[in-house]
């Protein structure tokens, strides 16, 4: 019988959310996406042991320091995981840039260069940026110049409308993370998947660039359990754990398409300026904490990664 992860295949792209060798040579996704949390595991995994050793060896020969050590082996990670996808590999701009629109380029330049000097063009790879202000508008820029990005923390409305202004080639809504928040607020222990604070907001965007004829690629993100992954079958995209994919290959019920841009509603055009921006996002209490939490967590896992290779 044909399983759900099968089906969902079949009407969505599905992107696997790790950076372990050994998990992606054998889910077989098309793309990969990676951030600080992922890369730290992926330093657990066998697989990547002898990457690993090869490139602190080499920054050691060269004189690099830690922090730029981690900057060099978060791109071999990449560059691994681009041998074993067909598709993209998502590659993220330090969190504690997530204020700096200048110095968020100038990092960015430079992993599309270390990509570049391992034989590996632009077009294998995104750059992955926070959604701040700041980020967006890094993204646009990057954007003009042939470089593809990904705007991650995404969690409510005025994010997703000003990416898709600023031409950004994908953004990254966070399911669970949102989900995770109004269990929290609201006092329940779970939702129906169609009341799914998480998944209602990655429909509302959904809904919204296909009303409006807007290309950036759509890729739900951060899922707790199957049962939101099924409710956004037909997205973009969806990025999923190892986990969570696993449940799918096992499962044989038939997965009902949840998404199209056949059904957009025509939903109206809207736009934001900066003070604009701002304001919607502090109005939104739960978009403004999740996004300072990521970029938090993030940076410490950034960190922590610079402390490990530190000893190493």
């Amino acid at each position: 019988m044909t399983t759900v992860l099968e089906q969902l295949r079949g009407i969505t792209k599905v992107v696997a959310d790790t950076g372990e060798v050994a998990s992606v040579k054998r889910l077989a996704p098309v793309d990969c996406t990676t951030n600080p949390s992922l890369v730290l595991a992926a330093l657990k995994d066998p697989a990547s042991e002898a990457l690993i050793a090869a490139e602190i060896e080499k920054g050691r020969a060269a004189g690099l320091s830690p922090e730029a050590l981690v900057a060099t082996l978060t791109v071999a990670v990449g560059a691994e995981l681009t041998r074993l996808v067909p598709g993209r590999v998502s590659t993220e701009v330090d969190a504690c840039l997530s204020f700096d629109k200048d110095a968020s380029i100038a990092r960015a330049r430079e992993i599309v260069a270390d990509y570049a000097a391992r034989g590996i063009g632009k077009d294998r790879i995104l750059i992955k940026l926070a959604a701040t202000w700041e980020g967006i508008r890094a993204a646009e820029v990057l954007q003009d110049e042939g470089i593809d990005c990904n705007l991650t923390l995404l969690f409510c409305m005025a994010q997703a409308v000003a990416c898709a202004d600023a031409g950004a080639f994908l953004i990254s809504p966070f399911v669970g993370r949102i989900t995770d928040w109004y269990k929290k607020a609201e006092g329940v222990d779970s939702y129906a998947p169609d009341e799914d604070p998480g998944v209602k907001s990655v429909r509302g965007i959904y809904d919204y660039y296909k009303s409006n004829g807007i290309d950036t690629v759509v890729m739900g993100a951060s899922f707790r359990n199957t049962d939101q992954i099924k409710a956004l079958a037909g997205c973009d995209n969806l990025t999923i754990s190892p986990k969570l994919l696993d449940e799918m290959a096992a499962d044989t019920s038939e997965l009902p398409r949840m998404l199209s841009p056949e059904k957009a509603t025509g939903v109206a055009k809207a736009s934001y300026d900066e003070p604009a921006f701002r304001w919607a996002l502090n109005a939104d209490a739960m978009a403004t904490e999740k996004l300072a939490e990521g970029i938090r967590n993030f940076d410490a896992d950034h960190r922590k990664l610079i402390a490990l290779i530190a000893e190493r």
